[in-house]
Order: structure tokens, then sequence, then C-alpha cells
């Protein structure tokens, strides 16, 4: 299908890496186009150098008139000028999930969403291990599918986690179970608008058929309402509502109500992992668990031992009886807002970051009493401030960088407080990802722990 095929692999990063390996052991002809220099992706460069690849870096405009197909890494803006070339050529654009799929019968699960998707992915890939299958946890959470899928047995199962990047440029994606876990607005600059956002999403079922599954949050209202738009089976979950054929919560209880069958599979308390969207999270988890199989003795099992992900309301220190949390994977307002509502208060809140256009409001009006002092820092520190100062909320502090933001906490923190770096905005104006920003934030808990020794 490959093999001899000339393919242009654009954004050399995990993806592109695992892309161009994949392609080059499949015997096509690979270049590798990407606007940084060599000098910024030499960690790259090195984890491809045994593979015979022509490369264009330091540029997105190259001749595509050889091209046959276009793979294009998430994070590349569709408006590019080589997508543009491209297209007038009618050259297809993919991205590696869509392609992945193309090559492989395995058995897929895909999940997708606003916030949770991180989470829920790490969470059905354990269960699934604890049966003792070959699972690939790959996508969005950090590991390139295609080289996955070169590589893999005819049984291996795929958890795949996938932004909206990812889905993007599919057409023919067609996961066995798709996990679509809440929608709120997020990379409106990108998509250009919420609708567009929304639309890449739904791609992940658009596919779909009868011998398929959808797991929808019935929470959510927007997702409650696309019902008529899916042809597989659906299976809701639910924390507020007693479902007719899905997963919820009543009382302290977690129900399985599948194919007309109810069950009570365990209390909500015995989960490790903290705050209600790690409920749902969970509840989604256990429904594609169920839909597979696994037993519910590794359901329970999983949900009692399970650590969030590192930058994902991460236990850092307690220092002089004062809790640290590092949420840094806190990107968007709504996944902010879920950290506030999980982490008692008193609250010291790090904040700010690169502006992707939002409105502050609801954010603020999140902190419902709990949050003491706001620390704000990055691009949108004085917007977030002027919101807050209009809405009532005046303990407001800007600093320059982290260290003085968790200085700063510090000498406001007191026994029994909670300080939560958990920003509302993306990484990009200070730091290079949002892991970069969690791993500052930490190496500053760590350097006050010594101080205080």
């Amino acid at each position: 299908m490959l093999k001899n095929k000339k393919i242009l692999v654009l954004g050399l990063g995990i993806s592109g890496v695992s892309s161009a390996k994949s392609l080059c052991k499949l015997g096509a002809e690979v270049v590798v186009c990407d606007s940084k220099s060599s000098e910024q992706l030499t960690k790259y460069i090195n984890d491809l150098k045994d593979y015979d690849i022509e490369y264009h870096l330091g540029t997105n405009n190259i001749d595509v008139k050889d091209i046959d197909l276009v793979v294009k890494s998430p994070g590349v803006p569709l408006g590019v000028e080589i997508l543009k070339k491209a297209r007038e050529k009618n050259i297809e654009i993919v991205t590696d999930i869509e392609l992945a799929y193309r090559m492989s019968d395995n058995t897929m699960v895909a999940i997708t969403g606003t916030n949770g998707k991180t989470t829920t992915t790490a969470l059905i890939g354990e269960m699934l291990k604890g049966t003792n299958e070959k699972v690939h946890v790959t996508g969005n959470i950090g590991v390139g599918i295609l080289w996955e899928v070169v590589n893999c047995e005819k049984n291996d199962i795929f958890v795949i986690e996938c932004s909206s990047f990812q889905l993007e440029n599919t057409s023919k994606f067609k996961p066995k179970i798709s996990v679509f876990t809440n929608i709120t607005p997020d990379h409106l600059k990108w998509h250009g608008s919420f609708e567009n956002y929304m639309n890449a999403k739904k791609k992940i079922y658009a596919n779909q058929d009868l011998y398929d599954y959808t797991v929808l949050n019935y929470d959510d209202k927007l997702l409650r309402n696309i019902s008529d738009e899916i042809n597989s089976n659906i299976i809701y979950f639910s924390t507020e509502e007693k479902i007719a054929n899905g997963i919820y919560v009543d009382g302290n209880d977690i129900i399985v109500n599948i194919d007309g069958h109810s069950k009570k599979l365990m209390k909500c308390n015995d989960i490790r992992i903290i705050g209600k969207h790690n409920l749902e999270n969970s509840l989604a988890a256990i429904a594609v668990s169920w839909i597979l199989g696994v037993d519910k003795e590794v359901i329970k099992d999983t949900l009692q031992s399970f650590k969030t992900d590192e930058h994902r309301l991460e236990e850092v220190d307690t220092i002089n009886g004062v809790t640290y949390y590092n949420d840094s994977k806190g990107t968007n307002l709504d996944s902010s807002i879920k950290a506030l509502e999980a982490v008692a208060s008193p609250i010291v809140l790090i904040a700010g970051g690169y502006d992707k256009g939002y409105d502050f409001k609801e954010f603020i009006s999140a902190f419902n009493g709990k949050v003491e002092t706001l620390i704000l820092m990055g691009e949108t520190a004085k917007q977030i401030e002027n919101t807050a100062i209009n809405l009532g909320f005046s303990n407001i502090y800007i600093v320059e960088d982290m260290k003085e933001a968790v200085s700063t906490a510090y000498s406001f923190a007191k026994v029994g407080y909670n300080v939560l770096l958990s920003p509302a905005c993306a990484s990009w104006d200070m730091y290079s990802n949002f892991e970069q920003r969690g791993n500052h934030f930490k190496k500053c808990v760590n350097d006050l722990r010594r101080s205080n020794e």
C-alpha cells in the first residue's frame, strides 16, 4: 500500500518520528519537513539517524509535486502554505491515527473530549492490561501510534487518546469503541470557531455502525443531544441521573445498567483519584471495559490503585502543613474549574499563561469562596486580574516567573492550606509545553522543601 510511495511527514515531534520510522520500514520514500531548525530538532533527528530520510528544516513551504501523501503532525495548523499546495494538487492529507486505522485490523478504542481524555485513556489501558491482553496506549497521550501498529500482533488492542487536531484530518477512522468525555470551547484560535472544534471531535464516531459502541457523558447537554447523529450503540455515563442503558451513580454506589441487567459495582469513595471529573472519567472507563468483557474485580482493583497522571492534580509535597498540587495540564477554563472543585479549601491558586482568547468570568466565579489568594503570571495575568477585581476578588499578586509564584504562595499559605498550580491557560508564552511548566513548578517546590530542612 505504501511501498515506493513518496510520503511527506509534516512536523517532527513524537508522532512525526513514529510516522517517519514506520513509513521507512514499510518501504516508502520519506520526506520530513518542519519549520523549526535542525538545532531545535536535534533529539528527533537523532531518533531517526538509522533511517534514509530527506529533510527540509526551517521551512514549511517546499515543492510537493512528487508527493503521494501528506502525514500531518497534529499541531501543524491547517492553513500553512505547504498544505494549501497539497490541497490544490489533490494530495491527500491525513494524521497518524487515520493512517494507522487503514493499516490495521486491530480492535481500537478511541477517546476524545475537551478534558479527561488522558486520564480516561490511561484508566482503560490499565483495566485491559489486567486481563493479560497486549494493550497499546497511544496517540495524544505521548506515544506515536504508527510505530506501535507496524510492530504489533493481530490480537493486540489499541487504546488511543485523540485530540481535535488528530481527528481533523480523518476520513475513514472507525474505532470499535469511541468515548466522548465532554465538550467545552477550546483551541478556538486553531479551529476558527467552536463549531469547527466540535465537528472535528465528532469525527471520532462519524464512521461507526451498529457493530460499534459510543460512550457519552449524559451530564453534558451538548453530548446528550447528538444521539440522532450516531449510528452505533450508545452507552451513557452519569454522575447525576439514573440512566436506562449505561453507568451511573446512585448515592455512593456505582451502578452498571447495561442490556437490562443492573449491578452494583463499587463505592465511589473507593476510587483513588479525587474529584467529580475523575469520577466521570472512571465511569467512562468502566463502560468501555464492561463492553470488552473485563472482569469486574479487575475494574475495581484498577480504580482502587490507579494514580493520576503527572501534571494532572498531582500531589507534589506537603511542607509545613501545606500541600502543593501540580495541575499544569489545566490548560483551559473547564479543566481548571474541575481542579478547583476537587481540591479542598482554603486554596492559594497559581494561574495564568498563554492567551487562548478566553473570558475568565466563569473561572473566577468558580472560586466559590475556596480561593484565598490568587497568584498570576504570564500573558493573561492582567486580564485575569481585571476580571477578578470586577467580580469582587482582590487578593491578587502578579509575579514574573514560577520561582516567584511558589515563593509568594509559600508566604501566604498556612497550615491546612493547599497550593494549586492550575493555570487555566496554555503554557506557550513561557514554556514549550505544559509538562515543562509542571516540572518547573515541582522543582521550585522541591527547592522550597530543601530550604526548609
